[in-house]
């Protein structure tokens, strides 16, 4: 991002939701030969070998189709036998698992190692299903970064409400019957962007950071206070996969300042699961001390850093996801006549710019003339090249020259209401004026003659008439006035 790091934690997960983040750890064989994936399917879900065999051939890997499992379990009632009611539960809880928290890119089919978790019912509400549903995506995030991959798995739904909370000026569609007793996942109506996969690369990129909802469940503490485990600093696995997860990487999605964030936890390769198990088991060993959590941010929802983040931010990363020479409005000749720092030099006078507007337009209406002028003023010399507008734009001034906005590079963070221009200096005294008398007062009775009418002389500014010709005077060469304005011209043009 351009300000720094954001990801969707555990705090996220359990709002969202509302899925138990704690618990034990799932764990399962990474994937399954096709011949234990039938032997699994024959008795977690009673099928026969060949109607197992038959539906992994079809899929070409150990998965069944999720049309499948409604197909073949859809006759099962309450009047089934009990064995056929459980197989049909597993089924059930495998088809909702394959279609969110473990949806994989062709989102019609589900990996039958996950009927592992379902093998004792009775141990299902143990698991945390929220930090395998993380450690899921997270890895499916890792693998959409490549070059190649044109698709994502994962649950999305937790991914798009993330998305529509932290960024809700961008994409966000509001449900107003939400209520905060429900998932903050049922806060927001599905839509279509129109916007183009161009559109949006760029508006993250010009994303400001007052334009972030950093703590967007402050509303919904009361019905779903934060989870202690959102402070845990370590990795997260499901299965096989292991992804790292610290918090303090994003302490301004907990209301705190940034700083700059130690090392991961790295565990070693050899027996990584067990140890994993182990450090999970003791999570509360490994959450975020208040000195490690740090200095809470000034005001809520400000987003700070110390100074010295986006030093280091910009060593290990990048600000920006769309390189400027590949953004809209760049054609072939002009991407390679462009110079290397243009791109980068137009994107911090438009950055300020911005800047300053936004703080100018929030200020709201009660502002003066001069100022909404001064600021269009300075923006323009921002965006022409200079700091100050040039001499040539022949706009009136309503503001003298001395009112110039400070750049906004060099301006501290204030309210807009103090953006407030010093009075013009002038030698000149102000002129006097007199206000027309009220409407309920009438003017004094006419007595005696008329005073007589004296025309002040005109402003030292305005030329005087010209004098009325004089008839007895010989008329002008037009021809020599034409012959000079003609050479005049020539010369001009030379």
């Amino acid at each position: 991002m351009p300000f720094g790091e954001m990801t969707i934690t555990l705090d996220d997960v359990a709002s969202i939701l509302h899925i138990p983040v704690t618990g034990s750890m799932i764990s399962f064989p990474q994937s399954l030969r096709v011949d234990d994936a039938n032997a699994l399917l024959v008795e977690l879900l009673g099928t026969t070998d060949v109607e197992a065999s038959r539906e992994t051939e079809q899929c070409r890997s150990p998965s069944v189709r999720l049309l499948w499992l409604r197909d073949h379990f859809s006759t099962i009632t309450d009047a089934s036998s009990d064995d056929d009611i459980m197989f049909a539960t597993r089924a059930f809880l495998l088809h909702l698992v394959g279609c969110t928290l473990f949806a994989d890119k062709s989102a019609t089919s589900v990996a039958v190692v996950y009927l592992e978790l379902f093998r004792d019912l009775s141990m299902v509400g143990s698991y945390a299903w929220g930090a395998a549903c993380l450690t899921y995506l997270y890895r499916q995030l890792t693998t959409a970064t490549r070059f190649e991959v044109r698709q994502l798995g994962g649950y999305l739904t937790l991914l798009q409400a993330w998305i529509y909370e932290h960024f809700p000026e961008m994409f966000s569609s509001p449900d107003m019957s939400y209520t905060e007793s429900c998932p903050r996942a049922l806060r927001w109506r599905p839509h279509v962007i129109p916007d183009s996969l161009q559109s949006v690369r760029e508006r993250l990129d010009r994303l400001q950071i007052s334009e972030v909802c950093w703590e967007p469940y402050v509303d919904h503490r009361a019905e779903h206070p934060l989870p202690d485990i959102a402070w845990y600093s370590g990795c997260l696995k499901c299965g096989q996969v292991v992804e790292p997860y610290h918090p303090e990487r994003v302490l301004r999605q907990f209301g705190y300042i940034q700083t700059i964030p130690p090392r991961p936890f790295t565990p070693p390769r050899p027996d990584r699961s067990i140890l994993l198990e182990q450090y999970w088991e003791r999570w509360t060993d490994h959450v975020l001390t208040d000195q490690s959590r740090g200095r809470r941010c000034h005001y809520s929802g400000s987003g700070e850093s110390v100074p010295e983040y986006m030093a280091w931010y910009d060593r290990i990363s990048h600000r920006i996801v769309q390189p400027p020479q590949l953004r809209s409005g760049f054609t072939t000749d002009a991407r390679s006549s462009l110079p290397s720092h243009a791109a980068s030099t137009s994107d911090t006078r438009a950055a300020r710019a911005l800047t300053l507007l936004r703080l100018v337009i929030s200020g709201g209406r009660e502002q003066s003339v001069d100022v909404f002028w001064g600021a269009l003023n300075e923006a323009h010399g921002i965006l022409a090249g200079s700091d100050e507008t040039s001499a040539s734009h022949s706009t009136p001034s309503p503001a003298p020259a001395s009112h110039s906005t400070p750049s906004p590079a060099t301006l501290p963070f204030f309210s807009p209401a103090t953006f407030v221009y010093p009075p013009a200096a002038s030698d000149d005294p102000p002129p006097l004026i007199v206000p027309p008398p009220p409407a309920s007062v009438a003017p004094p009775a006419a007595s005696g003659p008329p005073p007589p009418l004296i025309v002040p002389p005109p402003p030292a500014s305005v030329a005087p008439p010209a004098p009325a010709p004089d008839p007895s005077a010989p008329a002008p060469d037009s021809t020599a006035s034409t012959t000079v304005y003609v050479r005049a011209k020539r010369k001009k043009k030379t």
